[in-house]
């Protein structure tokens, strides 16, 4: 591969992406209150942040699983691009890890558009940060996965 290093840049930040939506990206805001997919946080004055479940926002107990999925593969998706990006750097050509990272791209999409889609809705509430980077991994990520899938193996020197 001629040009490798955007590509590393690309699997990084789609790493990057992926594990600060699912961890600690807010997917939606009302006021100090924040919901993900691992669960929610709402702040008090001072500081004093209290993790909660996702039980109070009225979602169905397949809402909240599928919540979990998507923060589970999101941590996967983010672990499969470092090691694709680690072979890239390593001047090599990661296929398997560029097939991985594309199926595990897919599962968290399916999953993460599921947890989107049965969102129960709260009156006030704002999409936030957390949503755009799980977009953006997924686009950047797949990106780099291609890439990997479209490069050209050197033929070999006598």
């Amino acid at each position: 591969m001629k040009s490798r290093w955007p590509i590393v840049a690309l699997a990084l930040i789609a790493a990057a992406a992926f594990a600060i939506s699912v961890w600690a990206g807010r997917w939606w805001s009302i006021g100090d209150v924040e919901i993900g997919p691992f669960g929610s946080k709402q702040c008090f004055g001072g500081g004093d942040c209290r993790p909660t479940s996702l039980t109070w926002v009225g979602g169905s107990e397949r809402w909240m699983r599928v919540g979990m999925a998507t923060w589970a593969g999101g941590l996967i998706a983010m672990f499969v691009l470092l090691i694709m990006a680690a072979g890239v750097a390593a001047k090599r050509i990661p296929r398997l890890a560029a097939r991985t990272a594309l199926v595990a791209i897919a599962t968290v999409t399916v999953t993460g558009v599921m947890f989107i889609m049965q969102f129960p809705g709260v009156d006030g509430a704002t999409v936030d940060r957390g949503l755009w980077l799980w977009l953006a991994a997924i686009i950047l990520g797949s990106v780099a996965a291609v890439a990997i899938m479209r490069a050209r193996i050197p033929a070999a020197v006598d």
